[in-house]
């Protein structure tokens, strides 16, 4: 008999196994994922409340009636729908990361184990804190704005017009009817936007450690930053110079708290390097740092 078939028999048959383990992690996943949908379905009512109650405060501030309303009949079942999808992946993702991690660290030395396991600690833990700053601080903020923009510029007109504006008379009016999707829309754009800018540390902490980013690197293009950092502040709230304030310091802050974390990681790896012997001179300064000594 050939080895040649003995050969390829071998490396068939650990294939075949990722395969089949691939499978199961998928499958388990994918239940969890329908679990979780199913389980938020039967919350869903007050999931909408509790991301409508932003706007909610708003209307009663203005003595309004909190209400939203639907434009068509399917219009609420869908948004429910939507809702279910959105949070029973957020439910289950625990569950979902954990077949990952089981699938992928098999393949993993321990010292990589011990690397990326904080990260994927820390990813969820920070997108859930951006969340809940944009659905806290900026959603109200956000909201509020767009609504009062309505009271505001009958004035502004009037003033420009040298006209006395007077809200009793028989002018077209303008009142804010919120649709459910609309609104939901607008609240889970916010969610997203914070929970995706609070990876920054996540992400350059990672790029760090691949030595694609250095700590040296960020401080130098830190006015780049600033600028860049300033526009997706201007992209992502509205003309309200309060909230893009708000948004620049988180973010700005994230930006700085990510150098530092860059720092540390340059250390440990500079310590690992001459603990093995290596010679870092040409590729860290003194102080850890990536760059020539002088």
């Amino acid at each position: 008999m050939s080895t040649d078939n003995d050969t390829l028999d071998d490396t068939a048959a650990p294939l075949m196994e990722h395969l089949t383990e691939l499978r199961k992690c998928l499958i388990r996943a994918a239940i969890a994922f329908i679990v979780g949908l199913f389980a938020c379905f039967f919350v869903a009512e007050y999931i909408l409340n509790f991301l409508a109650e932003p706007i909610a405060d708003i209307l009663r501030n203005r003595g309004e009636v909190a209400q939203l309303i639907f434009t068509a009949p399917q219009e609420k079942f869908f948004v429910l729908i939507r809702i279910s999808v959105i949070f029973g992946l957020a439910v289950s993702s625990p569950v979902i990361g954990y077949q990952l991690w089981r699938f992928v660290a098999p393949g993993l030395y321990k010292a990589e184990k011990n690397a990326f396991l904080p990260f994927i600690v820390a990813s969820p833990v920070l997108f859930m804190l951006g969340a809940a700053f944009a659905h806290f601080i900026v959603s109200p903020l956000a909201l509020n704005f767009f609504i009062g923009y309505a009271d505001i510029m009958p004035t502004v007109t009037a003033l420009i017009t040298g006209t006395e504006f007077d809200p009793a008379d028989n002018a077209l009016k303008t009142r804010f009817l919120g649709s459910v999707r609309e609104t939901l829309d607008v609240v889970l754009k916010f969610i997203m936007a914070f929970g995706i800018c609070f990876q920054l540390p996540v992400l350059l902490t990672l790029m760090g450690k691949a030595g694609l980013v250095s700590a040296e690197g960020l401080r130098n293009v830190r006015k780049f930053a600033i600028v860049g950092i300033l526009i997706l502040a201007g992209i992502v709230t509205p003309p309200d110079v309060v909230t893009q304030v708000i948004l620049f310091v988180v973010v700005y802050g994230l930006y700085e708290i990510s150098i530092w974390l860059v720092v540390y990681v340059e250390r440990k790896r500079n310590a690992y390097l001459r603990e093995q012997g290596v010679s870092d001179d040409d590729l860290f300064s003194d102080d850890g740092q990536p760059g020539n000594k002088s």
